[in-house]
């Protein structure tokens, strides 16, 4: 789903970023993508191509909803500032201490999300 300010993926943040960079960096305009029903925006063409090969390997989880509340059967606003690789994907979380929680118990957290996700919107991608 499109970030309702920026129309972009995960707020304009080139998403296989946190994975090369470790960090969320924004994208260009210059190196955009659509998959899925969204434009996903790109820090160089190296990033974008990477996604294009494997969208599934660097999207977030869940269609950035918050992991923890996931877990908790409901959905959140993943931010795309909070964040943990989590099983290889990327997860983002609502708060800092959302993603304490889920971390401390992750197996359990991530199943658990994972059986609400169709209930509330928030599809693996």
């Amino acid at each position: 789903m499109p970030d309702p300010i920026t129309g972009y993926a995960i707020g304009g943040h080139d998403p296989v970023s946190y994975f090369v960079d470790g960090y969320p960096r924004k994208g260009s305009r210059e190196y955009t993508y659509k998959w899925g029903d969204t434009e996903w925006v790109f820090v160089n063409k190296g990033n974008m191509e990477a996604f294009k090969l494997h969208p599934n390997a660097y999207a977030p989880m869940f269609a950035a909803c918050g992991g923890y509340g996931l877990s908790e059967g409901f959905a959140t606003a993943g931010n795309p500032f909070i964040y943990a690789i989590v099983e290889g994907r990327l997860m983002f979380f609502y708060s800092v201490v959302n993603r304490f929680l889920f971390i401390v118990n992750g197996t359990q957290r991530l199943t658990e999300a994972r059986s609400h996700a169709e209930t509330v919107g928030c599809l693996p991608e």
